[in-house]
């Protein structure tokens, strides 16, 4: 009965965070403002707003942070994906190069100045590199037609130290604007973000997410051995390079958003794990809700932190998650089940 009411208490606290992180800021509003300038937009729009709670609400900080709660879902959801696959919670796109590749595509349009073309080419130049990244990785970690974990995490820990090598590089050729852009995207964070920004990302976050939850039956069945689910029918292999595509595309939408925010993936799946237990079909939405909450709050107390300066998202999700995968790196140690 407890487990069955995580879910809910998730979203109750999701739209609890909107509503405060909303409120809170540089000018602080009354969740009364908030929800009366949402509700007026959404239901009353012929309705005349106060014109500075219209614009701190609807143009500035309710964009930003529906972006947070989308970017930290797509992102738990992933991390919980590739967890899946490989039977381990020390897997993520961060560790898997899978957020190198995508941030490397996206930092590639800014210097090539392709990104203002129009507004899919950075989420497609996002996932072209989280692809091209996570298929590199997967390939180096697999011996005789099977991945190994700790194959794929070496893969993926040198092919992130390359691809950051080189986004680095390109900010030795950049001038002042681009390299405004670049932080951006070498920290990650959600200032700035319009609604025009959400276009792409919501539908394929959306269908993405989707049809992971549709496969989080195969998932229970990949967690019993490659050897066991082939003999109940499930094409291993090729099912892990479905789902690993799937957590790039969910990954690469998100960095769009939020840029290369750090260890969502690897830690809210895990903690959720934790709680409710290994069952897929129940992990995939819990640490959807999770990882949406989690970022948002990361990212509203980045805000508050030292007004009127903010802290980057990416930089808080850091020092929360550091020392978490330093954690989890000592555990399984001592369990033995690193490999």
């Amino acid at each position: 009965m407890k487990r069955t009411l995580i879910l809910p208490a998730l979203i109750l606290m999701m739209l609890l965070s909107l509503v405060i992180s909303i409120a809170l800021g540089a000018v602080s509003l009354s969740p009364g403002e908030v929800l009366e300038v949402i509700s007026g937009k959404l239901f009353m729009p012929d309705r005349e707003l106060p014109a500075s709670n219209l614009a701190i609400v609807w143009h500035i900080r309710l964009p930003r942070s529906l972006a947070a709660l989308l970017a930290g879902a797509a992102l738990a959801v992933s991390g919980a994906a590739v967890q899946g696959v490989f039977r381990n919670p020390m897997a993520s796109p961060d560790i898997l190069g899978i957020s190198a590749g995508s941030s490397f595509g996206a930092v590639l349009t800014i210097a090539l100045g392709v990104n203002m073309m129009h507004s899919s080419v950075l989420p497609a130049a996002a996932f072209t590199g989280a692809m091209l990244a996570s298929l590199f990785v997967y390939l180096i970690g697999s011996s005789r037609g099977r991945s190994h974990l700790l194959f794929v995490i070496l893969a993926g820990l040198a092919v992130s130290s390359f691809l950051n090598g080189m986004v680095s590089a390109l900010l030795l050729f950049s001038d002042r604007y681009e390299m405004s852009q670049f932080l951006f995207w070498t920290m990650g964070g959600l200032e700035g973000v319009q609604f025009s920004r959400l276009i792409w990302p919501v539908p394929v976050i959306a269908a993405g997410g989707g049809v992971l939850f549709l496969l989080s039956g195969t998932l229970n069945l990949l967690a019993l051995g490659d050897e066991q689910a082939h003999s109940l029918g499930v094409p291993v292999e090729a099912v892990k390079l479905g789902i690993l595509s799937l957590a790039s595309l969910l990954t690469a939408m998100a960095i769009s958003l939020a840029g290369p925010v750090g260890f969502v993936g690897l830690m809210v799946p895990h903690l959720m794990r934790m709680i409710i237990g290994a069952d897929n079909r129940r992990l995939l939405p819990v640490s959807a809700a999770a990882g949406a909450v989690f970022l948002l709050l990361s990212d509203t107390l980045g805000r508050i932190l030292i007004p009127p300066y903010e802290i980057k998202t990416g930089i808080i999700t850091s020092i929360i998650g550091g020392p978490y995968f330093i954690y989890l790196i000592i555990r399984y140690q001592r369990k033995g089940q690193i490999g």
